[in-house]
This record gives structure tokens, sequence and C-alpha cells, in this order.
């Protein structure tokens, strides 16, 4: 792995923020293989293939009027030629429906990579939320 898959990588990584904070599920899928898995179990939500997810984050998403996410601290934890499994830490305000105070999350996201014909892509995902601010009520 070079300078170059790092910066590839860390430009993947930035482009799945504005995905999601732009609500472009199109681009959001293009952060990820075909077959990847996507969990975000942890922040109470779904875990599912990538076009359930984005799917089900396409109609949850409608309702949030702002996010913000940052990604920071990106690690190749290890790396072959084709392959990285990366950690980078996020940190996420979000004004949610109904609620006229921010909330504010962060943790971790894991991701297994791979090379593909175009690009770095995200085979699978797990987000590790650590902590929640202003949480709703009767969210886990």
């Amino acid at each position: 792995m070079n300078s170059t898959d790092f910066q590839e990588i860390s430009a993947l990584l930035y482009r799945y923020a504005r995905a999601v904070d732009g609500h472009d599920w199109d681009l959001y899928r293009s952060v990820f293989t075909a077959e990847a898995t996507i969990d975000y179990r942890s922040a109470g939500a779904i875990a599912g293939s990538r076009d359930e997810v984005a799917d089900w984050l396409a109609a949850g998403f409608a309702a949030i009027p702002m996010s913000m996410h940052y990604i920071t601290n990106i690690e190749i934890l290890s790396a072959t030629a084709d392959t990285a499994s990366v950690r980078a830490m996020f940190y996420n305000p979000m004004q949610l429906p109904g609620m006229t105070e921010l909330s504010y999350c962060g943790g971790y996201y894991h991701h297994e990579l791979v090379r593909t014909g175009d690009g770095w892509r995200s085979r699978a995902l797990r987000e590790e939320n650590l902590w929640f601010t202003n949480r709703p009520s009767g969210a886990s």
C-alpha cells in the first residue's frame, strides 16, 4: 500500500460522509461493492445489504433537517495489494426531527475495503457508536 492508496481510501470515506449528509443515495451506493454488508446496529439502526441499508437511510434521513459527518484519524490496520482493513473516527452533529437542540454522536467506522476496477470500495462497514449526546427519547 502506498500514499496514493491512502489518499484514495481517504477520499472514499469523505465521499461516504458527503453522500449521507447530502442525502445522495446513488453516491452512497458508489462507496460500496454491490454485495457489501453494512451494520449500523450500535447506533440503534439496521444491518443489511448495501441496497437495503441505502433504502432505509433514504426513508429515515428525509426527515432529518441537518447532519454533518466528520471523518478523521483514518488508520490502515492491515493491507495487501488489493484489500485493506480500515478504522476511522467519526463525529456527527445533527438536527433530529422534532428536536430544537442538536444531537451529537461519535465513534469508529470499521471498513473492509477491496480494490476494484473502479477504485477502492467497501465490502463491509460496521459502525461502532461509542457515545450519543441528546439522544431522542425512545431511542436505544
